[in-house]
């Protein structure tokens, strides 16, 4: 027996209508400009998206930066609380897997079953870099001469993030977890078609 909710799996559903998320606030595009998501299988709107463009590139940097330069933010965290962060969204996908699912499977085309099984490889992906957060620690290396040879790691910013269309959810894990277990802050950039 399967879940199913009616948002999601119903395809006469009425379209959603998404916001970009900046600086933790869900806004619309600065110019106000939307695009219509289509399920591949139907032809039917799923769901309106900002069209961001330039001013909400520039505003999702100057959040990003500023959030990592928060002294008591992201990046300043211990590791371990970042890895804990990490593993709350590992559990809060799968704790709405079936829902992301169907979302999935509607926004790309692909079939429920692949579908899942992508949704529940990101989860296994934050997870995994929950597990890895602390420990990303340096070394100090034995040198023949006088001297110091040592590795430091430590976030380097914000990274700017690109997925393609096929593997949205998946592929955004992969780059997402491992920036934000660094301690970066992130910008997501998902496919036109996505």
């Amino acid at each position: 027996m399967t879940t199913e909710s009616k948002a999601t799996a119903d395809p006469a559903a009425a379209p959603t209508v998404a916001q970009m998320l900046i600086g933790g606030e869900s806004v619309d595009a600065a110019d106000g400009q939307t695009f219509d998501v289509v399920d591949p299988a139907t032809g039917r709107t799923i769901a309106t998206a900002p069209l961001g463009g330039r001013e909400d590139v520039n505003r999702a940097v100057a959040a990003a930066q500023k959030a990592f330069a928060d002294r008591k933010g992201w990046a300043n965290w211990a590791a371990g609380k970042r890895g804990r962060s990490l593993s709350k969204l590992a559990d809060l996908i799968k704790k709405n897997s079936e829902e992301l699912a169907w979302l999935e499977s509607r926004n790309v085309g692909k079939p429920i079953t692949g579908a899942r099984g992508e949704v529940i490889g990101a989860s296994l992906v934050f997870d995994y870099y929950a597990g890895a957060a602390n420990k990303l620690y340096g070394q100090t290396i034995p040198v023949s001469k006088p001297g110091l040879d040592l590795t430091l790691r430590e976030p380097i910013g914000v990274v700017g993030l690109i997925v393609p269309w096929n593997f949205p959810m998946l592929m955004a894990s992969w780059k997402v977890a491992p920036a934000l277990a660094a301690g970066n802050t992130a910008i997501l950039k998902p496919a036109s078609y996505t």
